[in-house]
């Protein structure tokens, strides 16, 4: 319990390091070769779709595999050199402090009046065409993807993190990483990226809905209006491309009272996406900073829920223990 709070409170201070090699980096590449290799080699002989189940269990057992041996062998060398070393792999698995910087650069140059720098930097978080958006369209793009992280950048591994330790939330982010690299409902990866993607929902199902109830307590102690985010989730989560990232991109557009959704651009092409939320105020910067502090406080509620869940269940199980 108090690794994956240590975990947490890493990330919050030191975040991810430039220096050193992040391991969903490492991720990454390994799925960058192995799709090289299947798309040539295998998927002749079984088929794309076949080759991107492969390409799923292969990835996804394996950082499993390499973070448990790992931790194994280093704590079997030392008790603290394992536990120091499930924390930091843990906090990488965290975006919390990443997620927040980004979020408030992009705040700071509208607030400075700088456009072209705010449209450059939403552009490095968001895949959609950034060249041409006003503040209002920048303020939108930010807010729903620092919403829409509340899952798989922050609930979702510290979730799994509670359950099965630094394995299972490095597991998590090779998933994540699967969906967010070959995921993709286009021609080059309809078919390779199918596994990809519907395991990505489903391992984010129960975080997703977990991040709905923890919103509500945020909300709650921030003074937002539970009552209406909770009608937004309701009728307008479902109209979101992805099951999960609806629930927190509506109850945010809930209750800040603003609307997300509409169209996108990508690649010059134009794109719909469903509308989270009744536009009572007009989208304006102010509104990162909101999403910012809910997102905050949505996690520090699930590190403290968590971890009184574990020491909960511990007890139970006759097998009291911190760390």
């Amino acid at each position: 319990m108090l690794q994956v709070a240590a975990a947490y409170l890493l990330d919050l201070v030191v975040g991810d390091p430039k220096k050193i090699p992040h391991p969903v980096v490492i991720i990454g590449k390994g799925i960058d070769i192995m799709e090289k290799y299947l798309r040539k080699l295998v998927a002749p002989l079984i088929g794309l779709k076949a080759a991107g189940v492969l390409l799923t269990i292969i990835t996804v057992g394996l950082t499993y595999i390499i973070m448990w041996g790992l931790i194994k062998g280093l704590a079997g060398l030392n008790h603290w050199l394992g536990l120091l070393a499930g924390i930091w792999f843990l906090s990488t698995t965290l975006a919390v402090k990443g997620l927040s910087n980004a979020a408030m650069e992009i705040y700071a140059l509208l607030k400075a009046g700088d456009m072209a720098g705010a449209r450059r930097k939403v552009g490095w978080i968001v895949g959609r065409d950034t060249g041409n958006l006003d503040e209002s369209e920048i303020t939108r793009a930010t807010v729903e993807t620092v919403a829409e992280n509340i899952v798989d950048g922050i609930i979702a591994p510290l979730f799994y993190a509670f359950i099965g330790g630094a394995p299972l939330a490095m597991a998590y982010k090779a998933v994540n990483t699967l969906d967010s690299m070959v995921g993709y409902r286009n021609d080059k990866y309809r078919e390779f990226g199918w596994a990809s993607a519907r395991f990505d929902d489903l391992w984010n199902y129960i975080p997703a809905r977990l991040t709905g109830l923890t919103l509500i307590m945020a909300f709650a102690v921030t003074g937002k209006p539970v009552g209406k985010a909770m009608h937004i989730v309701k009728r307008d989560s479902a109209g979101h491309p992805s099951p999960n990232s609806g629930i927190p991109e509506a109850a945010v557009a809930g209750a800040l009272g603003i609307r997300l959704g509409g169209v996108n651009y990508y690649g010059g092409v134009e794109s719909f996406r469903a509308y989270m939320g009744d536009p009572e105020k007009v989208l304006e910067k102010s509104h990162i900073p909101e999403t910012v502090k809910i997102m905050q406080i949505t996690s520090a509620i699930t590190v403290l829920l968590g971890s009184g869940a574990v020491y909960w269940v511990s007890m139970l199980l006759g097998r009291p223990g911190l760390w």
